[in-house]
């Protein structure tokens, strides 16, 4: 399969035709649960990224969920 190209916090990069957000997320070495996730600035909830293609030109974010008060 040919790659894609999606940028990765504004960083681009290439991944296989295919390649699910969650594949993304384990190839780049974070637990599903470590991380938060958005694509082309909208939220993907962990549940939703297995169902998640990403498409060539997307814009994905990842980044560490903060609880506090």
């Amino acid at each position: 399969m040919n790659p894609i190209r999606v940028e990765l916090d504004g960083a681009p990069c290439e991944v296989p035709a295919g390649t699910t957000l969650a594949d993304f997320v384990r190839a780049r070495g974070h637990a599903d649960a470590a991380v938060a996730t958005a694509v082309n600035g909208e939220f993907v909830p962990r549940d939703r990224r297995v169902d998640t293609l990403l498409r060539d030109g997307d814009a994905v974010a990842m980044f560490r969920q903060i609880v506090g008060g």
